[in-house]
């Protein structure tokens, strides 16, 4: 009977491997933490005073990033941290939903009551600033998610990269307002920002991502979704 073998994959099974893996993921949690607190401190603070939702629900965001962080530190603590993945993600999922109710009702409560925000130079660079640090923060995550065949870390690393996304949103949005004066581009990078979290919500509570690769025990994945 021939051996059963897995697909090509990142994904690694020595045990020394992967316990430097876990511990390189914990340290990009901790970075993500440490950076988010900062971030969503400036952010919302900033949206208070300029009145901007969207600048609001990306601080929120951040906060997000800050629990999503600290949920993957709890799940690597544990000795055995596979059996956390399913509960991991879906503390994660329920992060990204909370996030989407709150900015869709400032959104549209800012869209309805025709608010005015007032321009945010602190904004525009804390935008930039996500710009720039993100995507290299969010790489090194998903690439250790998926040696580690994490769905959790790499769910982790998505919500980094979703913040490089809003980033580029709310500094559209941001930027739009202070040299057109068109208010509502503010609600509607919003609106943009609690769409896109609700489907990294919904991936996320279903699992979506890097899985370990099946193997001869018939566990893990087949669909190829950890190879390079």
């Amino acid at each position: 009977m021939s051996e059963i073998t897995s697909p090509p994959s990142t994904w690694t099974t020595d045990p020394e491997r992967r316990r430097k893996l876990s511990r390189r993921a914990q340290l990009l949690a901790g970075a993500s933490v440490a950076y988010n607190i900062v971030e969503a401190v400036v952010a919302i603070s900033a949206g208070a005073a300029a009145g901007s939702v969207a600048l609001v629900g990306f601080g929120l965001d951040s906060v997000v990033e800050v629990s999503s962080g600290l949920i993957i530190l709890w799940q690597f603590r544990h000795r055995l941290p596979e059996t956390r993945e399913r509960q991991a993600l879906r503390l994660l999922a329920l992060s990204f939903f909370g996030l989407a109710a709150y900015v869709t009702f400032e959104s549209l409560r800012s869209l309805i009551g025709g608010s005015h925000p007032d321009t945010s130079p602190v904004g525009i660079g804390i935008a930039i600033a996500s710009l720039i640090v993100m995507p290299f923060l969010s790489w090194a995550q998903r690439r250790t998610g998926k040696a580690l065949g994490s769905n959790a870390v790499v769910a982790d690393g998505t919500q980094t990269l979703l913040c490089t996304y809003l980033s580029a949103v709310l500094l559209a949005g941001l930027l739009l307002n202070a040299t057109l004066g068109w208010s509502w581009a503010d609600p509607i990078a919003g609106l943009v920002i609690a769409a896109v979290a609700v489907r990294e919500g919904l991936e996320a509570w279903r699992g979506e991502g890097c899985c370990a690769p099946a193997t001869t025990s018939g566990r893990g994945c087949t669909d190829g979704c950890c190879a390079d």
